[in-house]
C-alpha cells in the first residue's frame, strides 16, 4: 500500500516522533488518497534522493564533522519514521462515504454552516483527526465543535464551549461533497 499527505501533515518532517494515533479511525475518500500519495512520494521519491545524497557524503570523507551527512541520516530517520506511521494508520483507517440517508443531517464528511447569536457564521468539514486543517475549514470529529452538531439537522440550535466561553450556533446548511 503506498500513500501521500494529511492536511495536518505540512510535509516537512518533524524533529520529533510522530503524534500518537487519534482515537478516531475514519477518514474521508481524499484524505486517504492524500496519506496514500505521502507515503508513495515519501517511498518512491524522497527516500532514493536522501539515501543518494547521504552516500555521496560518506564519500566525502570523515563523517563525524560532515554536516551533510550527519543532516542526511537525520533526514532519512524521519523519514523512515513517517513511512513506519503511514503504513499502521492506512491499515486501520476506515474511510466514510456519504450516503443519500444522511441528507440533512450532520454526520462524517458533513459541510456544516452555523450562524452564532451575534450574526457571526462558521463554515467547516468534519473530518477525521489524520485530515484536520484550520486553514482549509476541516475540523476533526473528536474536536468539541463537530461533536456538538452532529446528528443536528437545519434549525436546531448548538451549544458548544470554547476557549473564549460558551456559544450558541443555529444550523444553517448541511451538505456533503462526492469525493469518487
Amino acid at each position: 500500500m503506498l500513500a501521500g499527505g494529511a492536511a495536518q501533515y505540512s510535509g516537512a518532517m518533524p524533529d520529533q516522533d510522530p503524534p500518537l494515533a487519534p482515537q478516531s479511525r475514519y477518514i474521508t475518500p481524499a484524505g486517504y488518497r492524500r496519506l496514500e500519495q505521502e507515503l508513495e512520494r515519501l517511498w518512491r521519491t524522497e527516500r532514493p534522493r536522501v539515501t543518494r545524497e547521504v552516500t555521496a557524503a560518506a564519500a566525502q570523507g570523515d563523517r563525524s564533522e560532515n554536516a551533510e551527512y550527519i543532516y542526511g541520516k537525520r533526514r532519512l530517520r524521519e523519514i523512515d519514521r513517517r513511512v513506519h506511521f503511514l503504513r499502521r494508520r492506512l491499515e486501520e483507517l476506515e474511510v466514510v462515504r456519504h450516503t443519500p440517508t444522511q441528507e440533512g443531517r450532520v454526520f462524517f464528511g458533513a459541510w456544516v454552516t452555523l450562524e452564532g447569536e451575534s450574526g457571526e457564521s462558521l463554515e467547516f468539514r468534519i473530518v477525521g483527526p489524520d485530515e484536520f486543517d484550520p486553514e482549509t475549514r476541516r475540523i476533526s470529529i473528536e474536536s468539541p465543535m463537530a461533536r456538538a452538531v452532529l446528528r443536528k439537522e437545519v434549525g436546531d440550535e448548538v451549544e458548544v464551549v470554547r476557549p473564549k466561553g460558551r456559544s450558541r450556533f443555529t444550523l444553517v446548511r448541511v451538505w456533503y461533497e462526492n469525493e469518487e
